[in-house]
This record gives C-alpha cells, sequence and structure tokens, in this order.
C-alpha cells in the first residue's frame, strides 16, 4: 500500500513536470516548502509557438503565481531561466506578477535569459547567473506589416521604455547604462544590442550574484528563514 502510494506521488511529480514544469520542492532538512519554476524555451503569448518549438505557456504561469502568493503551503519561489525570449507582453506580465509577489523569489539563469528573458530574471528578489550563462539586452523588435509606421515607431519606443525601466527597478542599473547597451552596434554580428556573460551581468549590476543551483536554493533558505522570523516577532 505504501509503495503504491509512493509511486502515485511520483507519477503526480512527473505529470506536473511534463505539463507545466514546476515541482514542490518539500523534502529538505529545513522543511521550507518552495515551489520550483522552470521559463523554458520561448516565452508564448496570445498566438501559440510552433509545434516543434519549446515553449512556456503565460497562461500556465500566472495562475502558478497566484497560487504561490496565496497558498500557505508554499514558502518561496525558485525560478530556473533558459528562454530566447519571446512575447513581449506575455512576458512583461510574468514578470510583473513575479515582482508582486509578497514571498521570498530567487531566480537563476542558466543557459541563458534573453531579450523579455531579462525582466524576467530580475524580477526575483535575488538573482544568480551560471558562470557560462548570457543575457543579452537588445530593443524591441517586431515583424510583419506596420500601418501607420510614426504610429507605431512611438508604441515601440513605449514598449521598449517599459523594459529599460522595469530592468532599472528591479536592477542596479541605470536606464541610461540599460539603453547604451540596448542600442551598441559594436557587439553583436547583424544585430543591436548587448550579450553579458555571467560575470559580465554581475559586474553590470543586471544580476546579483554568480552561482549555481546550491547557491540559489541556499539564499532562498536563508530569505525563508528571515521571513519566518518576522512572522515570530508579529
Amino acid at each position: 500500500m505504501g509503495n503504491e502510494k509512493q509511486e502515485e506521488k511520483q507519477g503526480m511529480k512527473n505529470e506536473q513536470i511534463r505539463q507545466v514544469g514546476s515541482l514542490n520542492l518539500n523534502e529538505n532538512k529545513e522543511k521550507h516548502k518552495i515551489k520550483l519554476l522552470t521559463i523554458i524555451g520561448e516565452v508564448e503569448g496570445h498566438e501559440a509557438v510552433s509545434g516543434n518549438t519549446k515553449a512556456t505557456k503565460y497562461e500556465h504561469l500566472l495562475p502558478m503565481l497566484a497560487e504561490v502568493e496565496d497558498s500557505e503551503e508554499i514558502e518561496g519561489l525558485l525560478i530556473l531561466l533558459n528562454t530566447l525570449g519571446g512575447d513581449v507582453e506575455a512576458g512583461l506580465s510574468i514578470a510583473e506578477m513575479i515582482a508582486s509577489l509578497s514571498k521570498p523569489t530567487v531566480s537563476l539563469v542558466l543557459g541563458g535569459s534573453h531579450s523579455i528573458g531579462g525582466p524576467l530574471a530580475v524580477s526575483a528578489k535575488y538573482s544568480f547567473i551560471v558562470p557560462s550563462g548570457t543575457m543579452i539586452v537588445h530593443p524591441v523588435r517586431s515583424s510583419g506589416m506596420f500601418i501607420g509606421v510614426a504610429q507605431s515607431l512611438r508604441n515601440m519606443i513605449k514598449t521598449q521604455d517599459r523594459i529599460t525601466r522595469f530592468l532599472a527597478s528591479h536592477s542596479r542599473m541605470s536606464q541610461g547604462r540599460i539603453e547604451e547597451l540596448m542600442l551598441n552596434q559594436t557587439d553583436l554580428v547583424k544585430d543591436v544590442g548587448t550579450l553579458l556573460e555571467g560575470r559580465e551581468a554581475v559586474r553590470e549590476g543586471l544580476i546579483d550574484e554568480v552561482g549555481g543551483m546550491s547557491d540559489a536554493l541556499g539564499k532562498l533558505h536563508e530569505m525563508i528563514d528571515e521571513a519566518r522570523g518576522k512572522k515570530s516577532e508579529i
């Protein structure tokens, strides 16, 4: 009977990972209840991406983030990122929701967190990047036909400003420096922008610290202990 329950529990875990790339981590020695969330591939917005493309669907993430905030069973959130970017509005909505959580949140950039992945990485209260990880900061792009070029350009500039303001508000970089890197013409082949490797991203102030899984989990446990201490003082 016990084996059946364990198998059922493992089956539910596997299905949760397969469907939405998340997992509850609650078997640690500190007895902290942590939600693990992955943002991989392309951030999918209102339009579905190609069936052959790995994607993170924002309609899956938003309810999950609401659960993180509301549940007494979840004390902290760990976000693993390896994304080339994707839908700007979807990415910003996810980033804003993560930033608004009252619980401890830590992000870890693995392969990369490019384009709209930048706001997603810095939306956590503390961010890590592995030494080989990369961040690409570049201007907002659009594809397709424009109706009313001047108006479309103004809207793109406004959208870009929303992104740079968010990055500046949730990191140690100034908006001016972000825009400077974003419009750099010397770093990327056939493109405008800047690629920052792990330690460069930390030196620039975009990411808090270079580290890996143990560092990210260690920091999150530390933040949860601090949050528990504040609750006990009330």
